[in-house]
């Protein structure tokens, strides 16, 4: 059996964020998030990393992660543009970014031919995240059985902004009943809310919540691209309609294809939504350096 692969959604315009924060040094080497999560998926027992990116990004992106893991592990790129998988479709002419991350994993089609990991460019994991990840995907994904790794709401909120994540309704097996994208939390008056056409509402601390952490088996592709299709039929006139993952994952669960597992995480996640994120971060890498859970000089 071929080991799993990792895909790196790093393609986002990082409009919040004003800068290529995928590729900035957090670490004391100038180590990006992304090497971290790399090093932890390596030392997990992925085979092969896929990363997602923008083509006029590329010579950057690959002067810079090339050498660095170059007999380490195995490497391809994927680019994610506007027009891709939209042939004999209507879509807005204005329109000028890309479809969102379910589109993103849909532009691996061919790529990618065997169980997954999906993750963010620009967040933290934890060692553990890519053990458990590993695990699943080596002894229990299948065509009906997938994951999200569920971080509690409460470690994931940024303290400059709001925050888009993936609210999961889980059963007592910890099995996905409903997946809401829910695009703006944020914490007020000592409480977690989300907004919605104007409306707040309360959301528990521990709430699980998927952080594009997500494991698939390969047949996940071919559902983004039927449902992409549809998706395409309805919103494919707006400007700035997503096509999320959680989106094609709770559709997955909720027609009664197979199950989701909520696999769930106590790690505190962090990451940079926003540039005052930043400090935060380097901080945060530095105390996992001193404590040894990675070495001083990452590659």
């Amino acid at each position: 059996m071929s080991a799993p692969t990792l895909v790196i959604l790093a393609a986002g315009m990082a409009s919040r964020y004003g800068s290529q924060k995928q590729t900035e040094g957090f670490g004391p080497n100038g180590e990006t998030i992304m090497d971290y999560s790399i090093f932890d998926a390596i030392r997990a027992g992925f085979g092969k990393v896929v990363f997602i990116i923008r083509e006029d990004f590329s010579e950057v992106f690959k002067a810079i992660f090339e050498p660095k893991l170059k007999g380490k592990i195995a490497t391809e790129y994927v680019y994610q543009a506007l027009n891709k998988f939209t042939e004999g479709k209507q879509v807005n002419p204005a329109r000028t970014k890309p479809w969102g991350t379910a589109h993103a994993v849909l532009c691996t089609k061919g790529v990618v031919n065997v169980p997954f990991a999906v993750i963010n460019a620009d967040d933290y994991y934890g060692k553990e995240a890519f053990e458990q990840a590993f695990l699943f995907l080596t002894k229990e994904c299948n065509n009906k059985t997938y994951s999200i790794l569920g971080y509690e709401l409460a470690n994931t909120l940024s303290e400059n902004g709001t925050v888009s994540r993936g609210v999961c309704s889980i059963d007592t097996n910890n099995v996905l009943t409903q997946i809401d994208e829910r695009t703006k939390i944020y914490r007020k008056d000592g409480q977690i809310v989300f907004e919605e056409e104007g409306v707040e509402t309360s959301l528990n601390e521990d709430t699980r919540v998927s952080m594009n952490f997500m494991c698939f088996a390969p047949n996940f592709i071919d559902l983004c691209e039927n449902e992409f299709s549809d998706f395409l039929d309805k919103q494919g006139q707006e400007l700035k309609s997503e096509f999320y993952i959680p989106y094609v994952t709770g559709l997955f669960s909720t027609k009664g294809m197979g199950d989701v597992k909520v696999i769930p995480t106590d790690a505190k996640w962090f990451g940079v939504t926003y540039k005052e994120d930043a400090p935060g971060v380097k901080q945060s890498i530095s105390e996992l350096v001193n404590a040894k859970v990675y070495p001083q000089k990452l590659w």
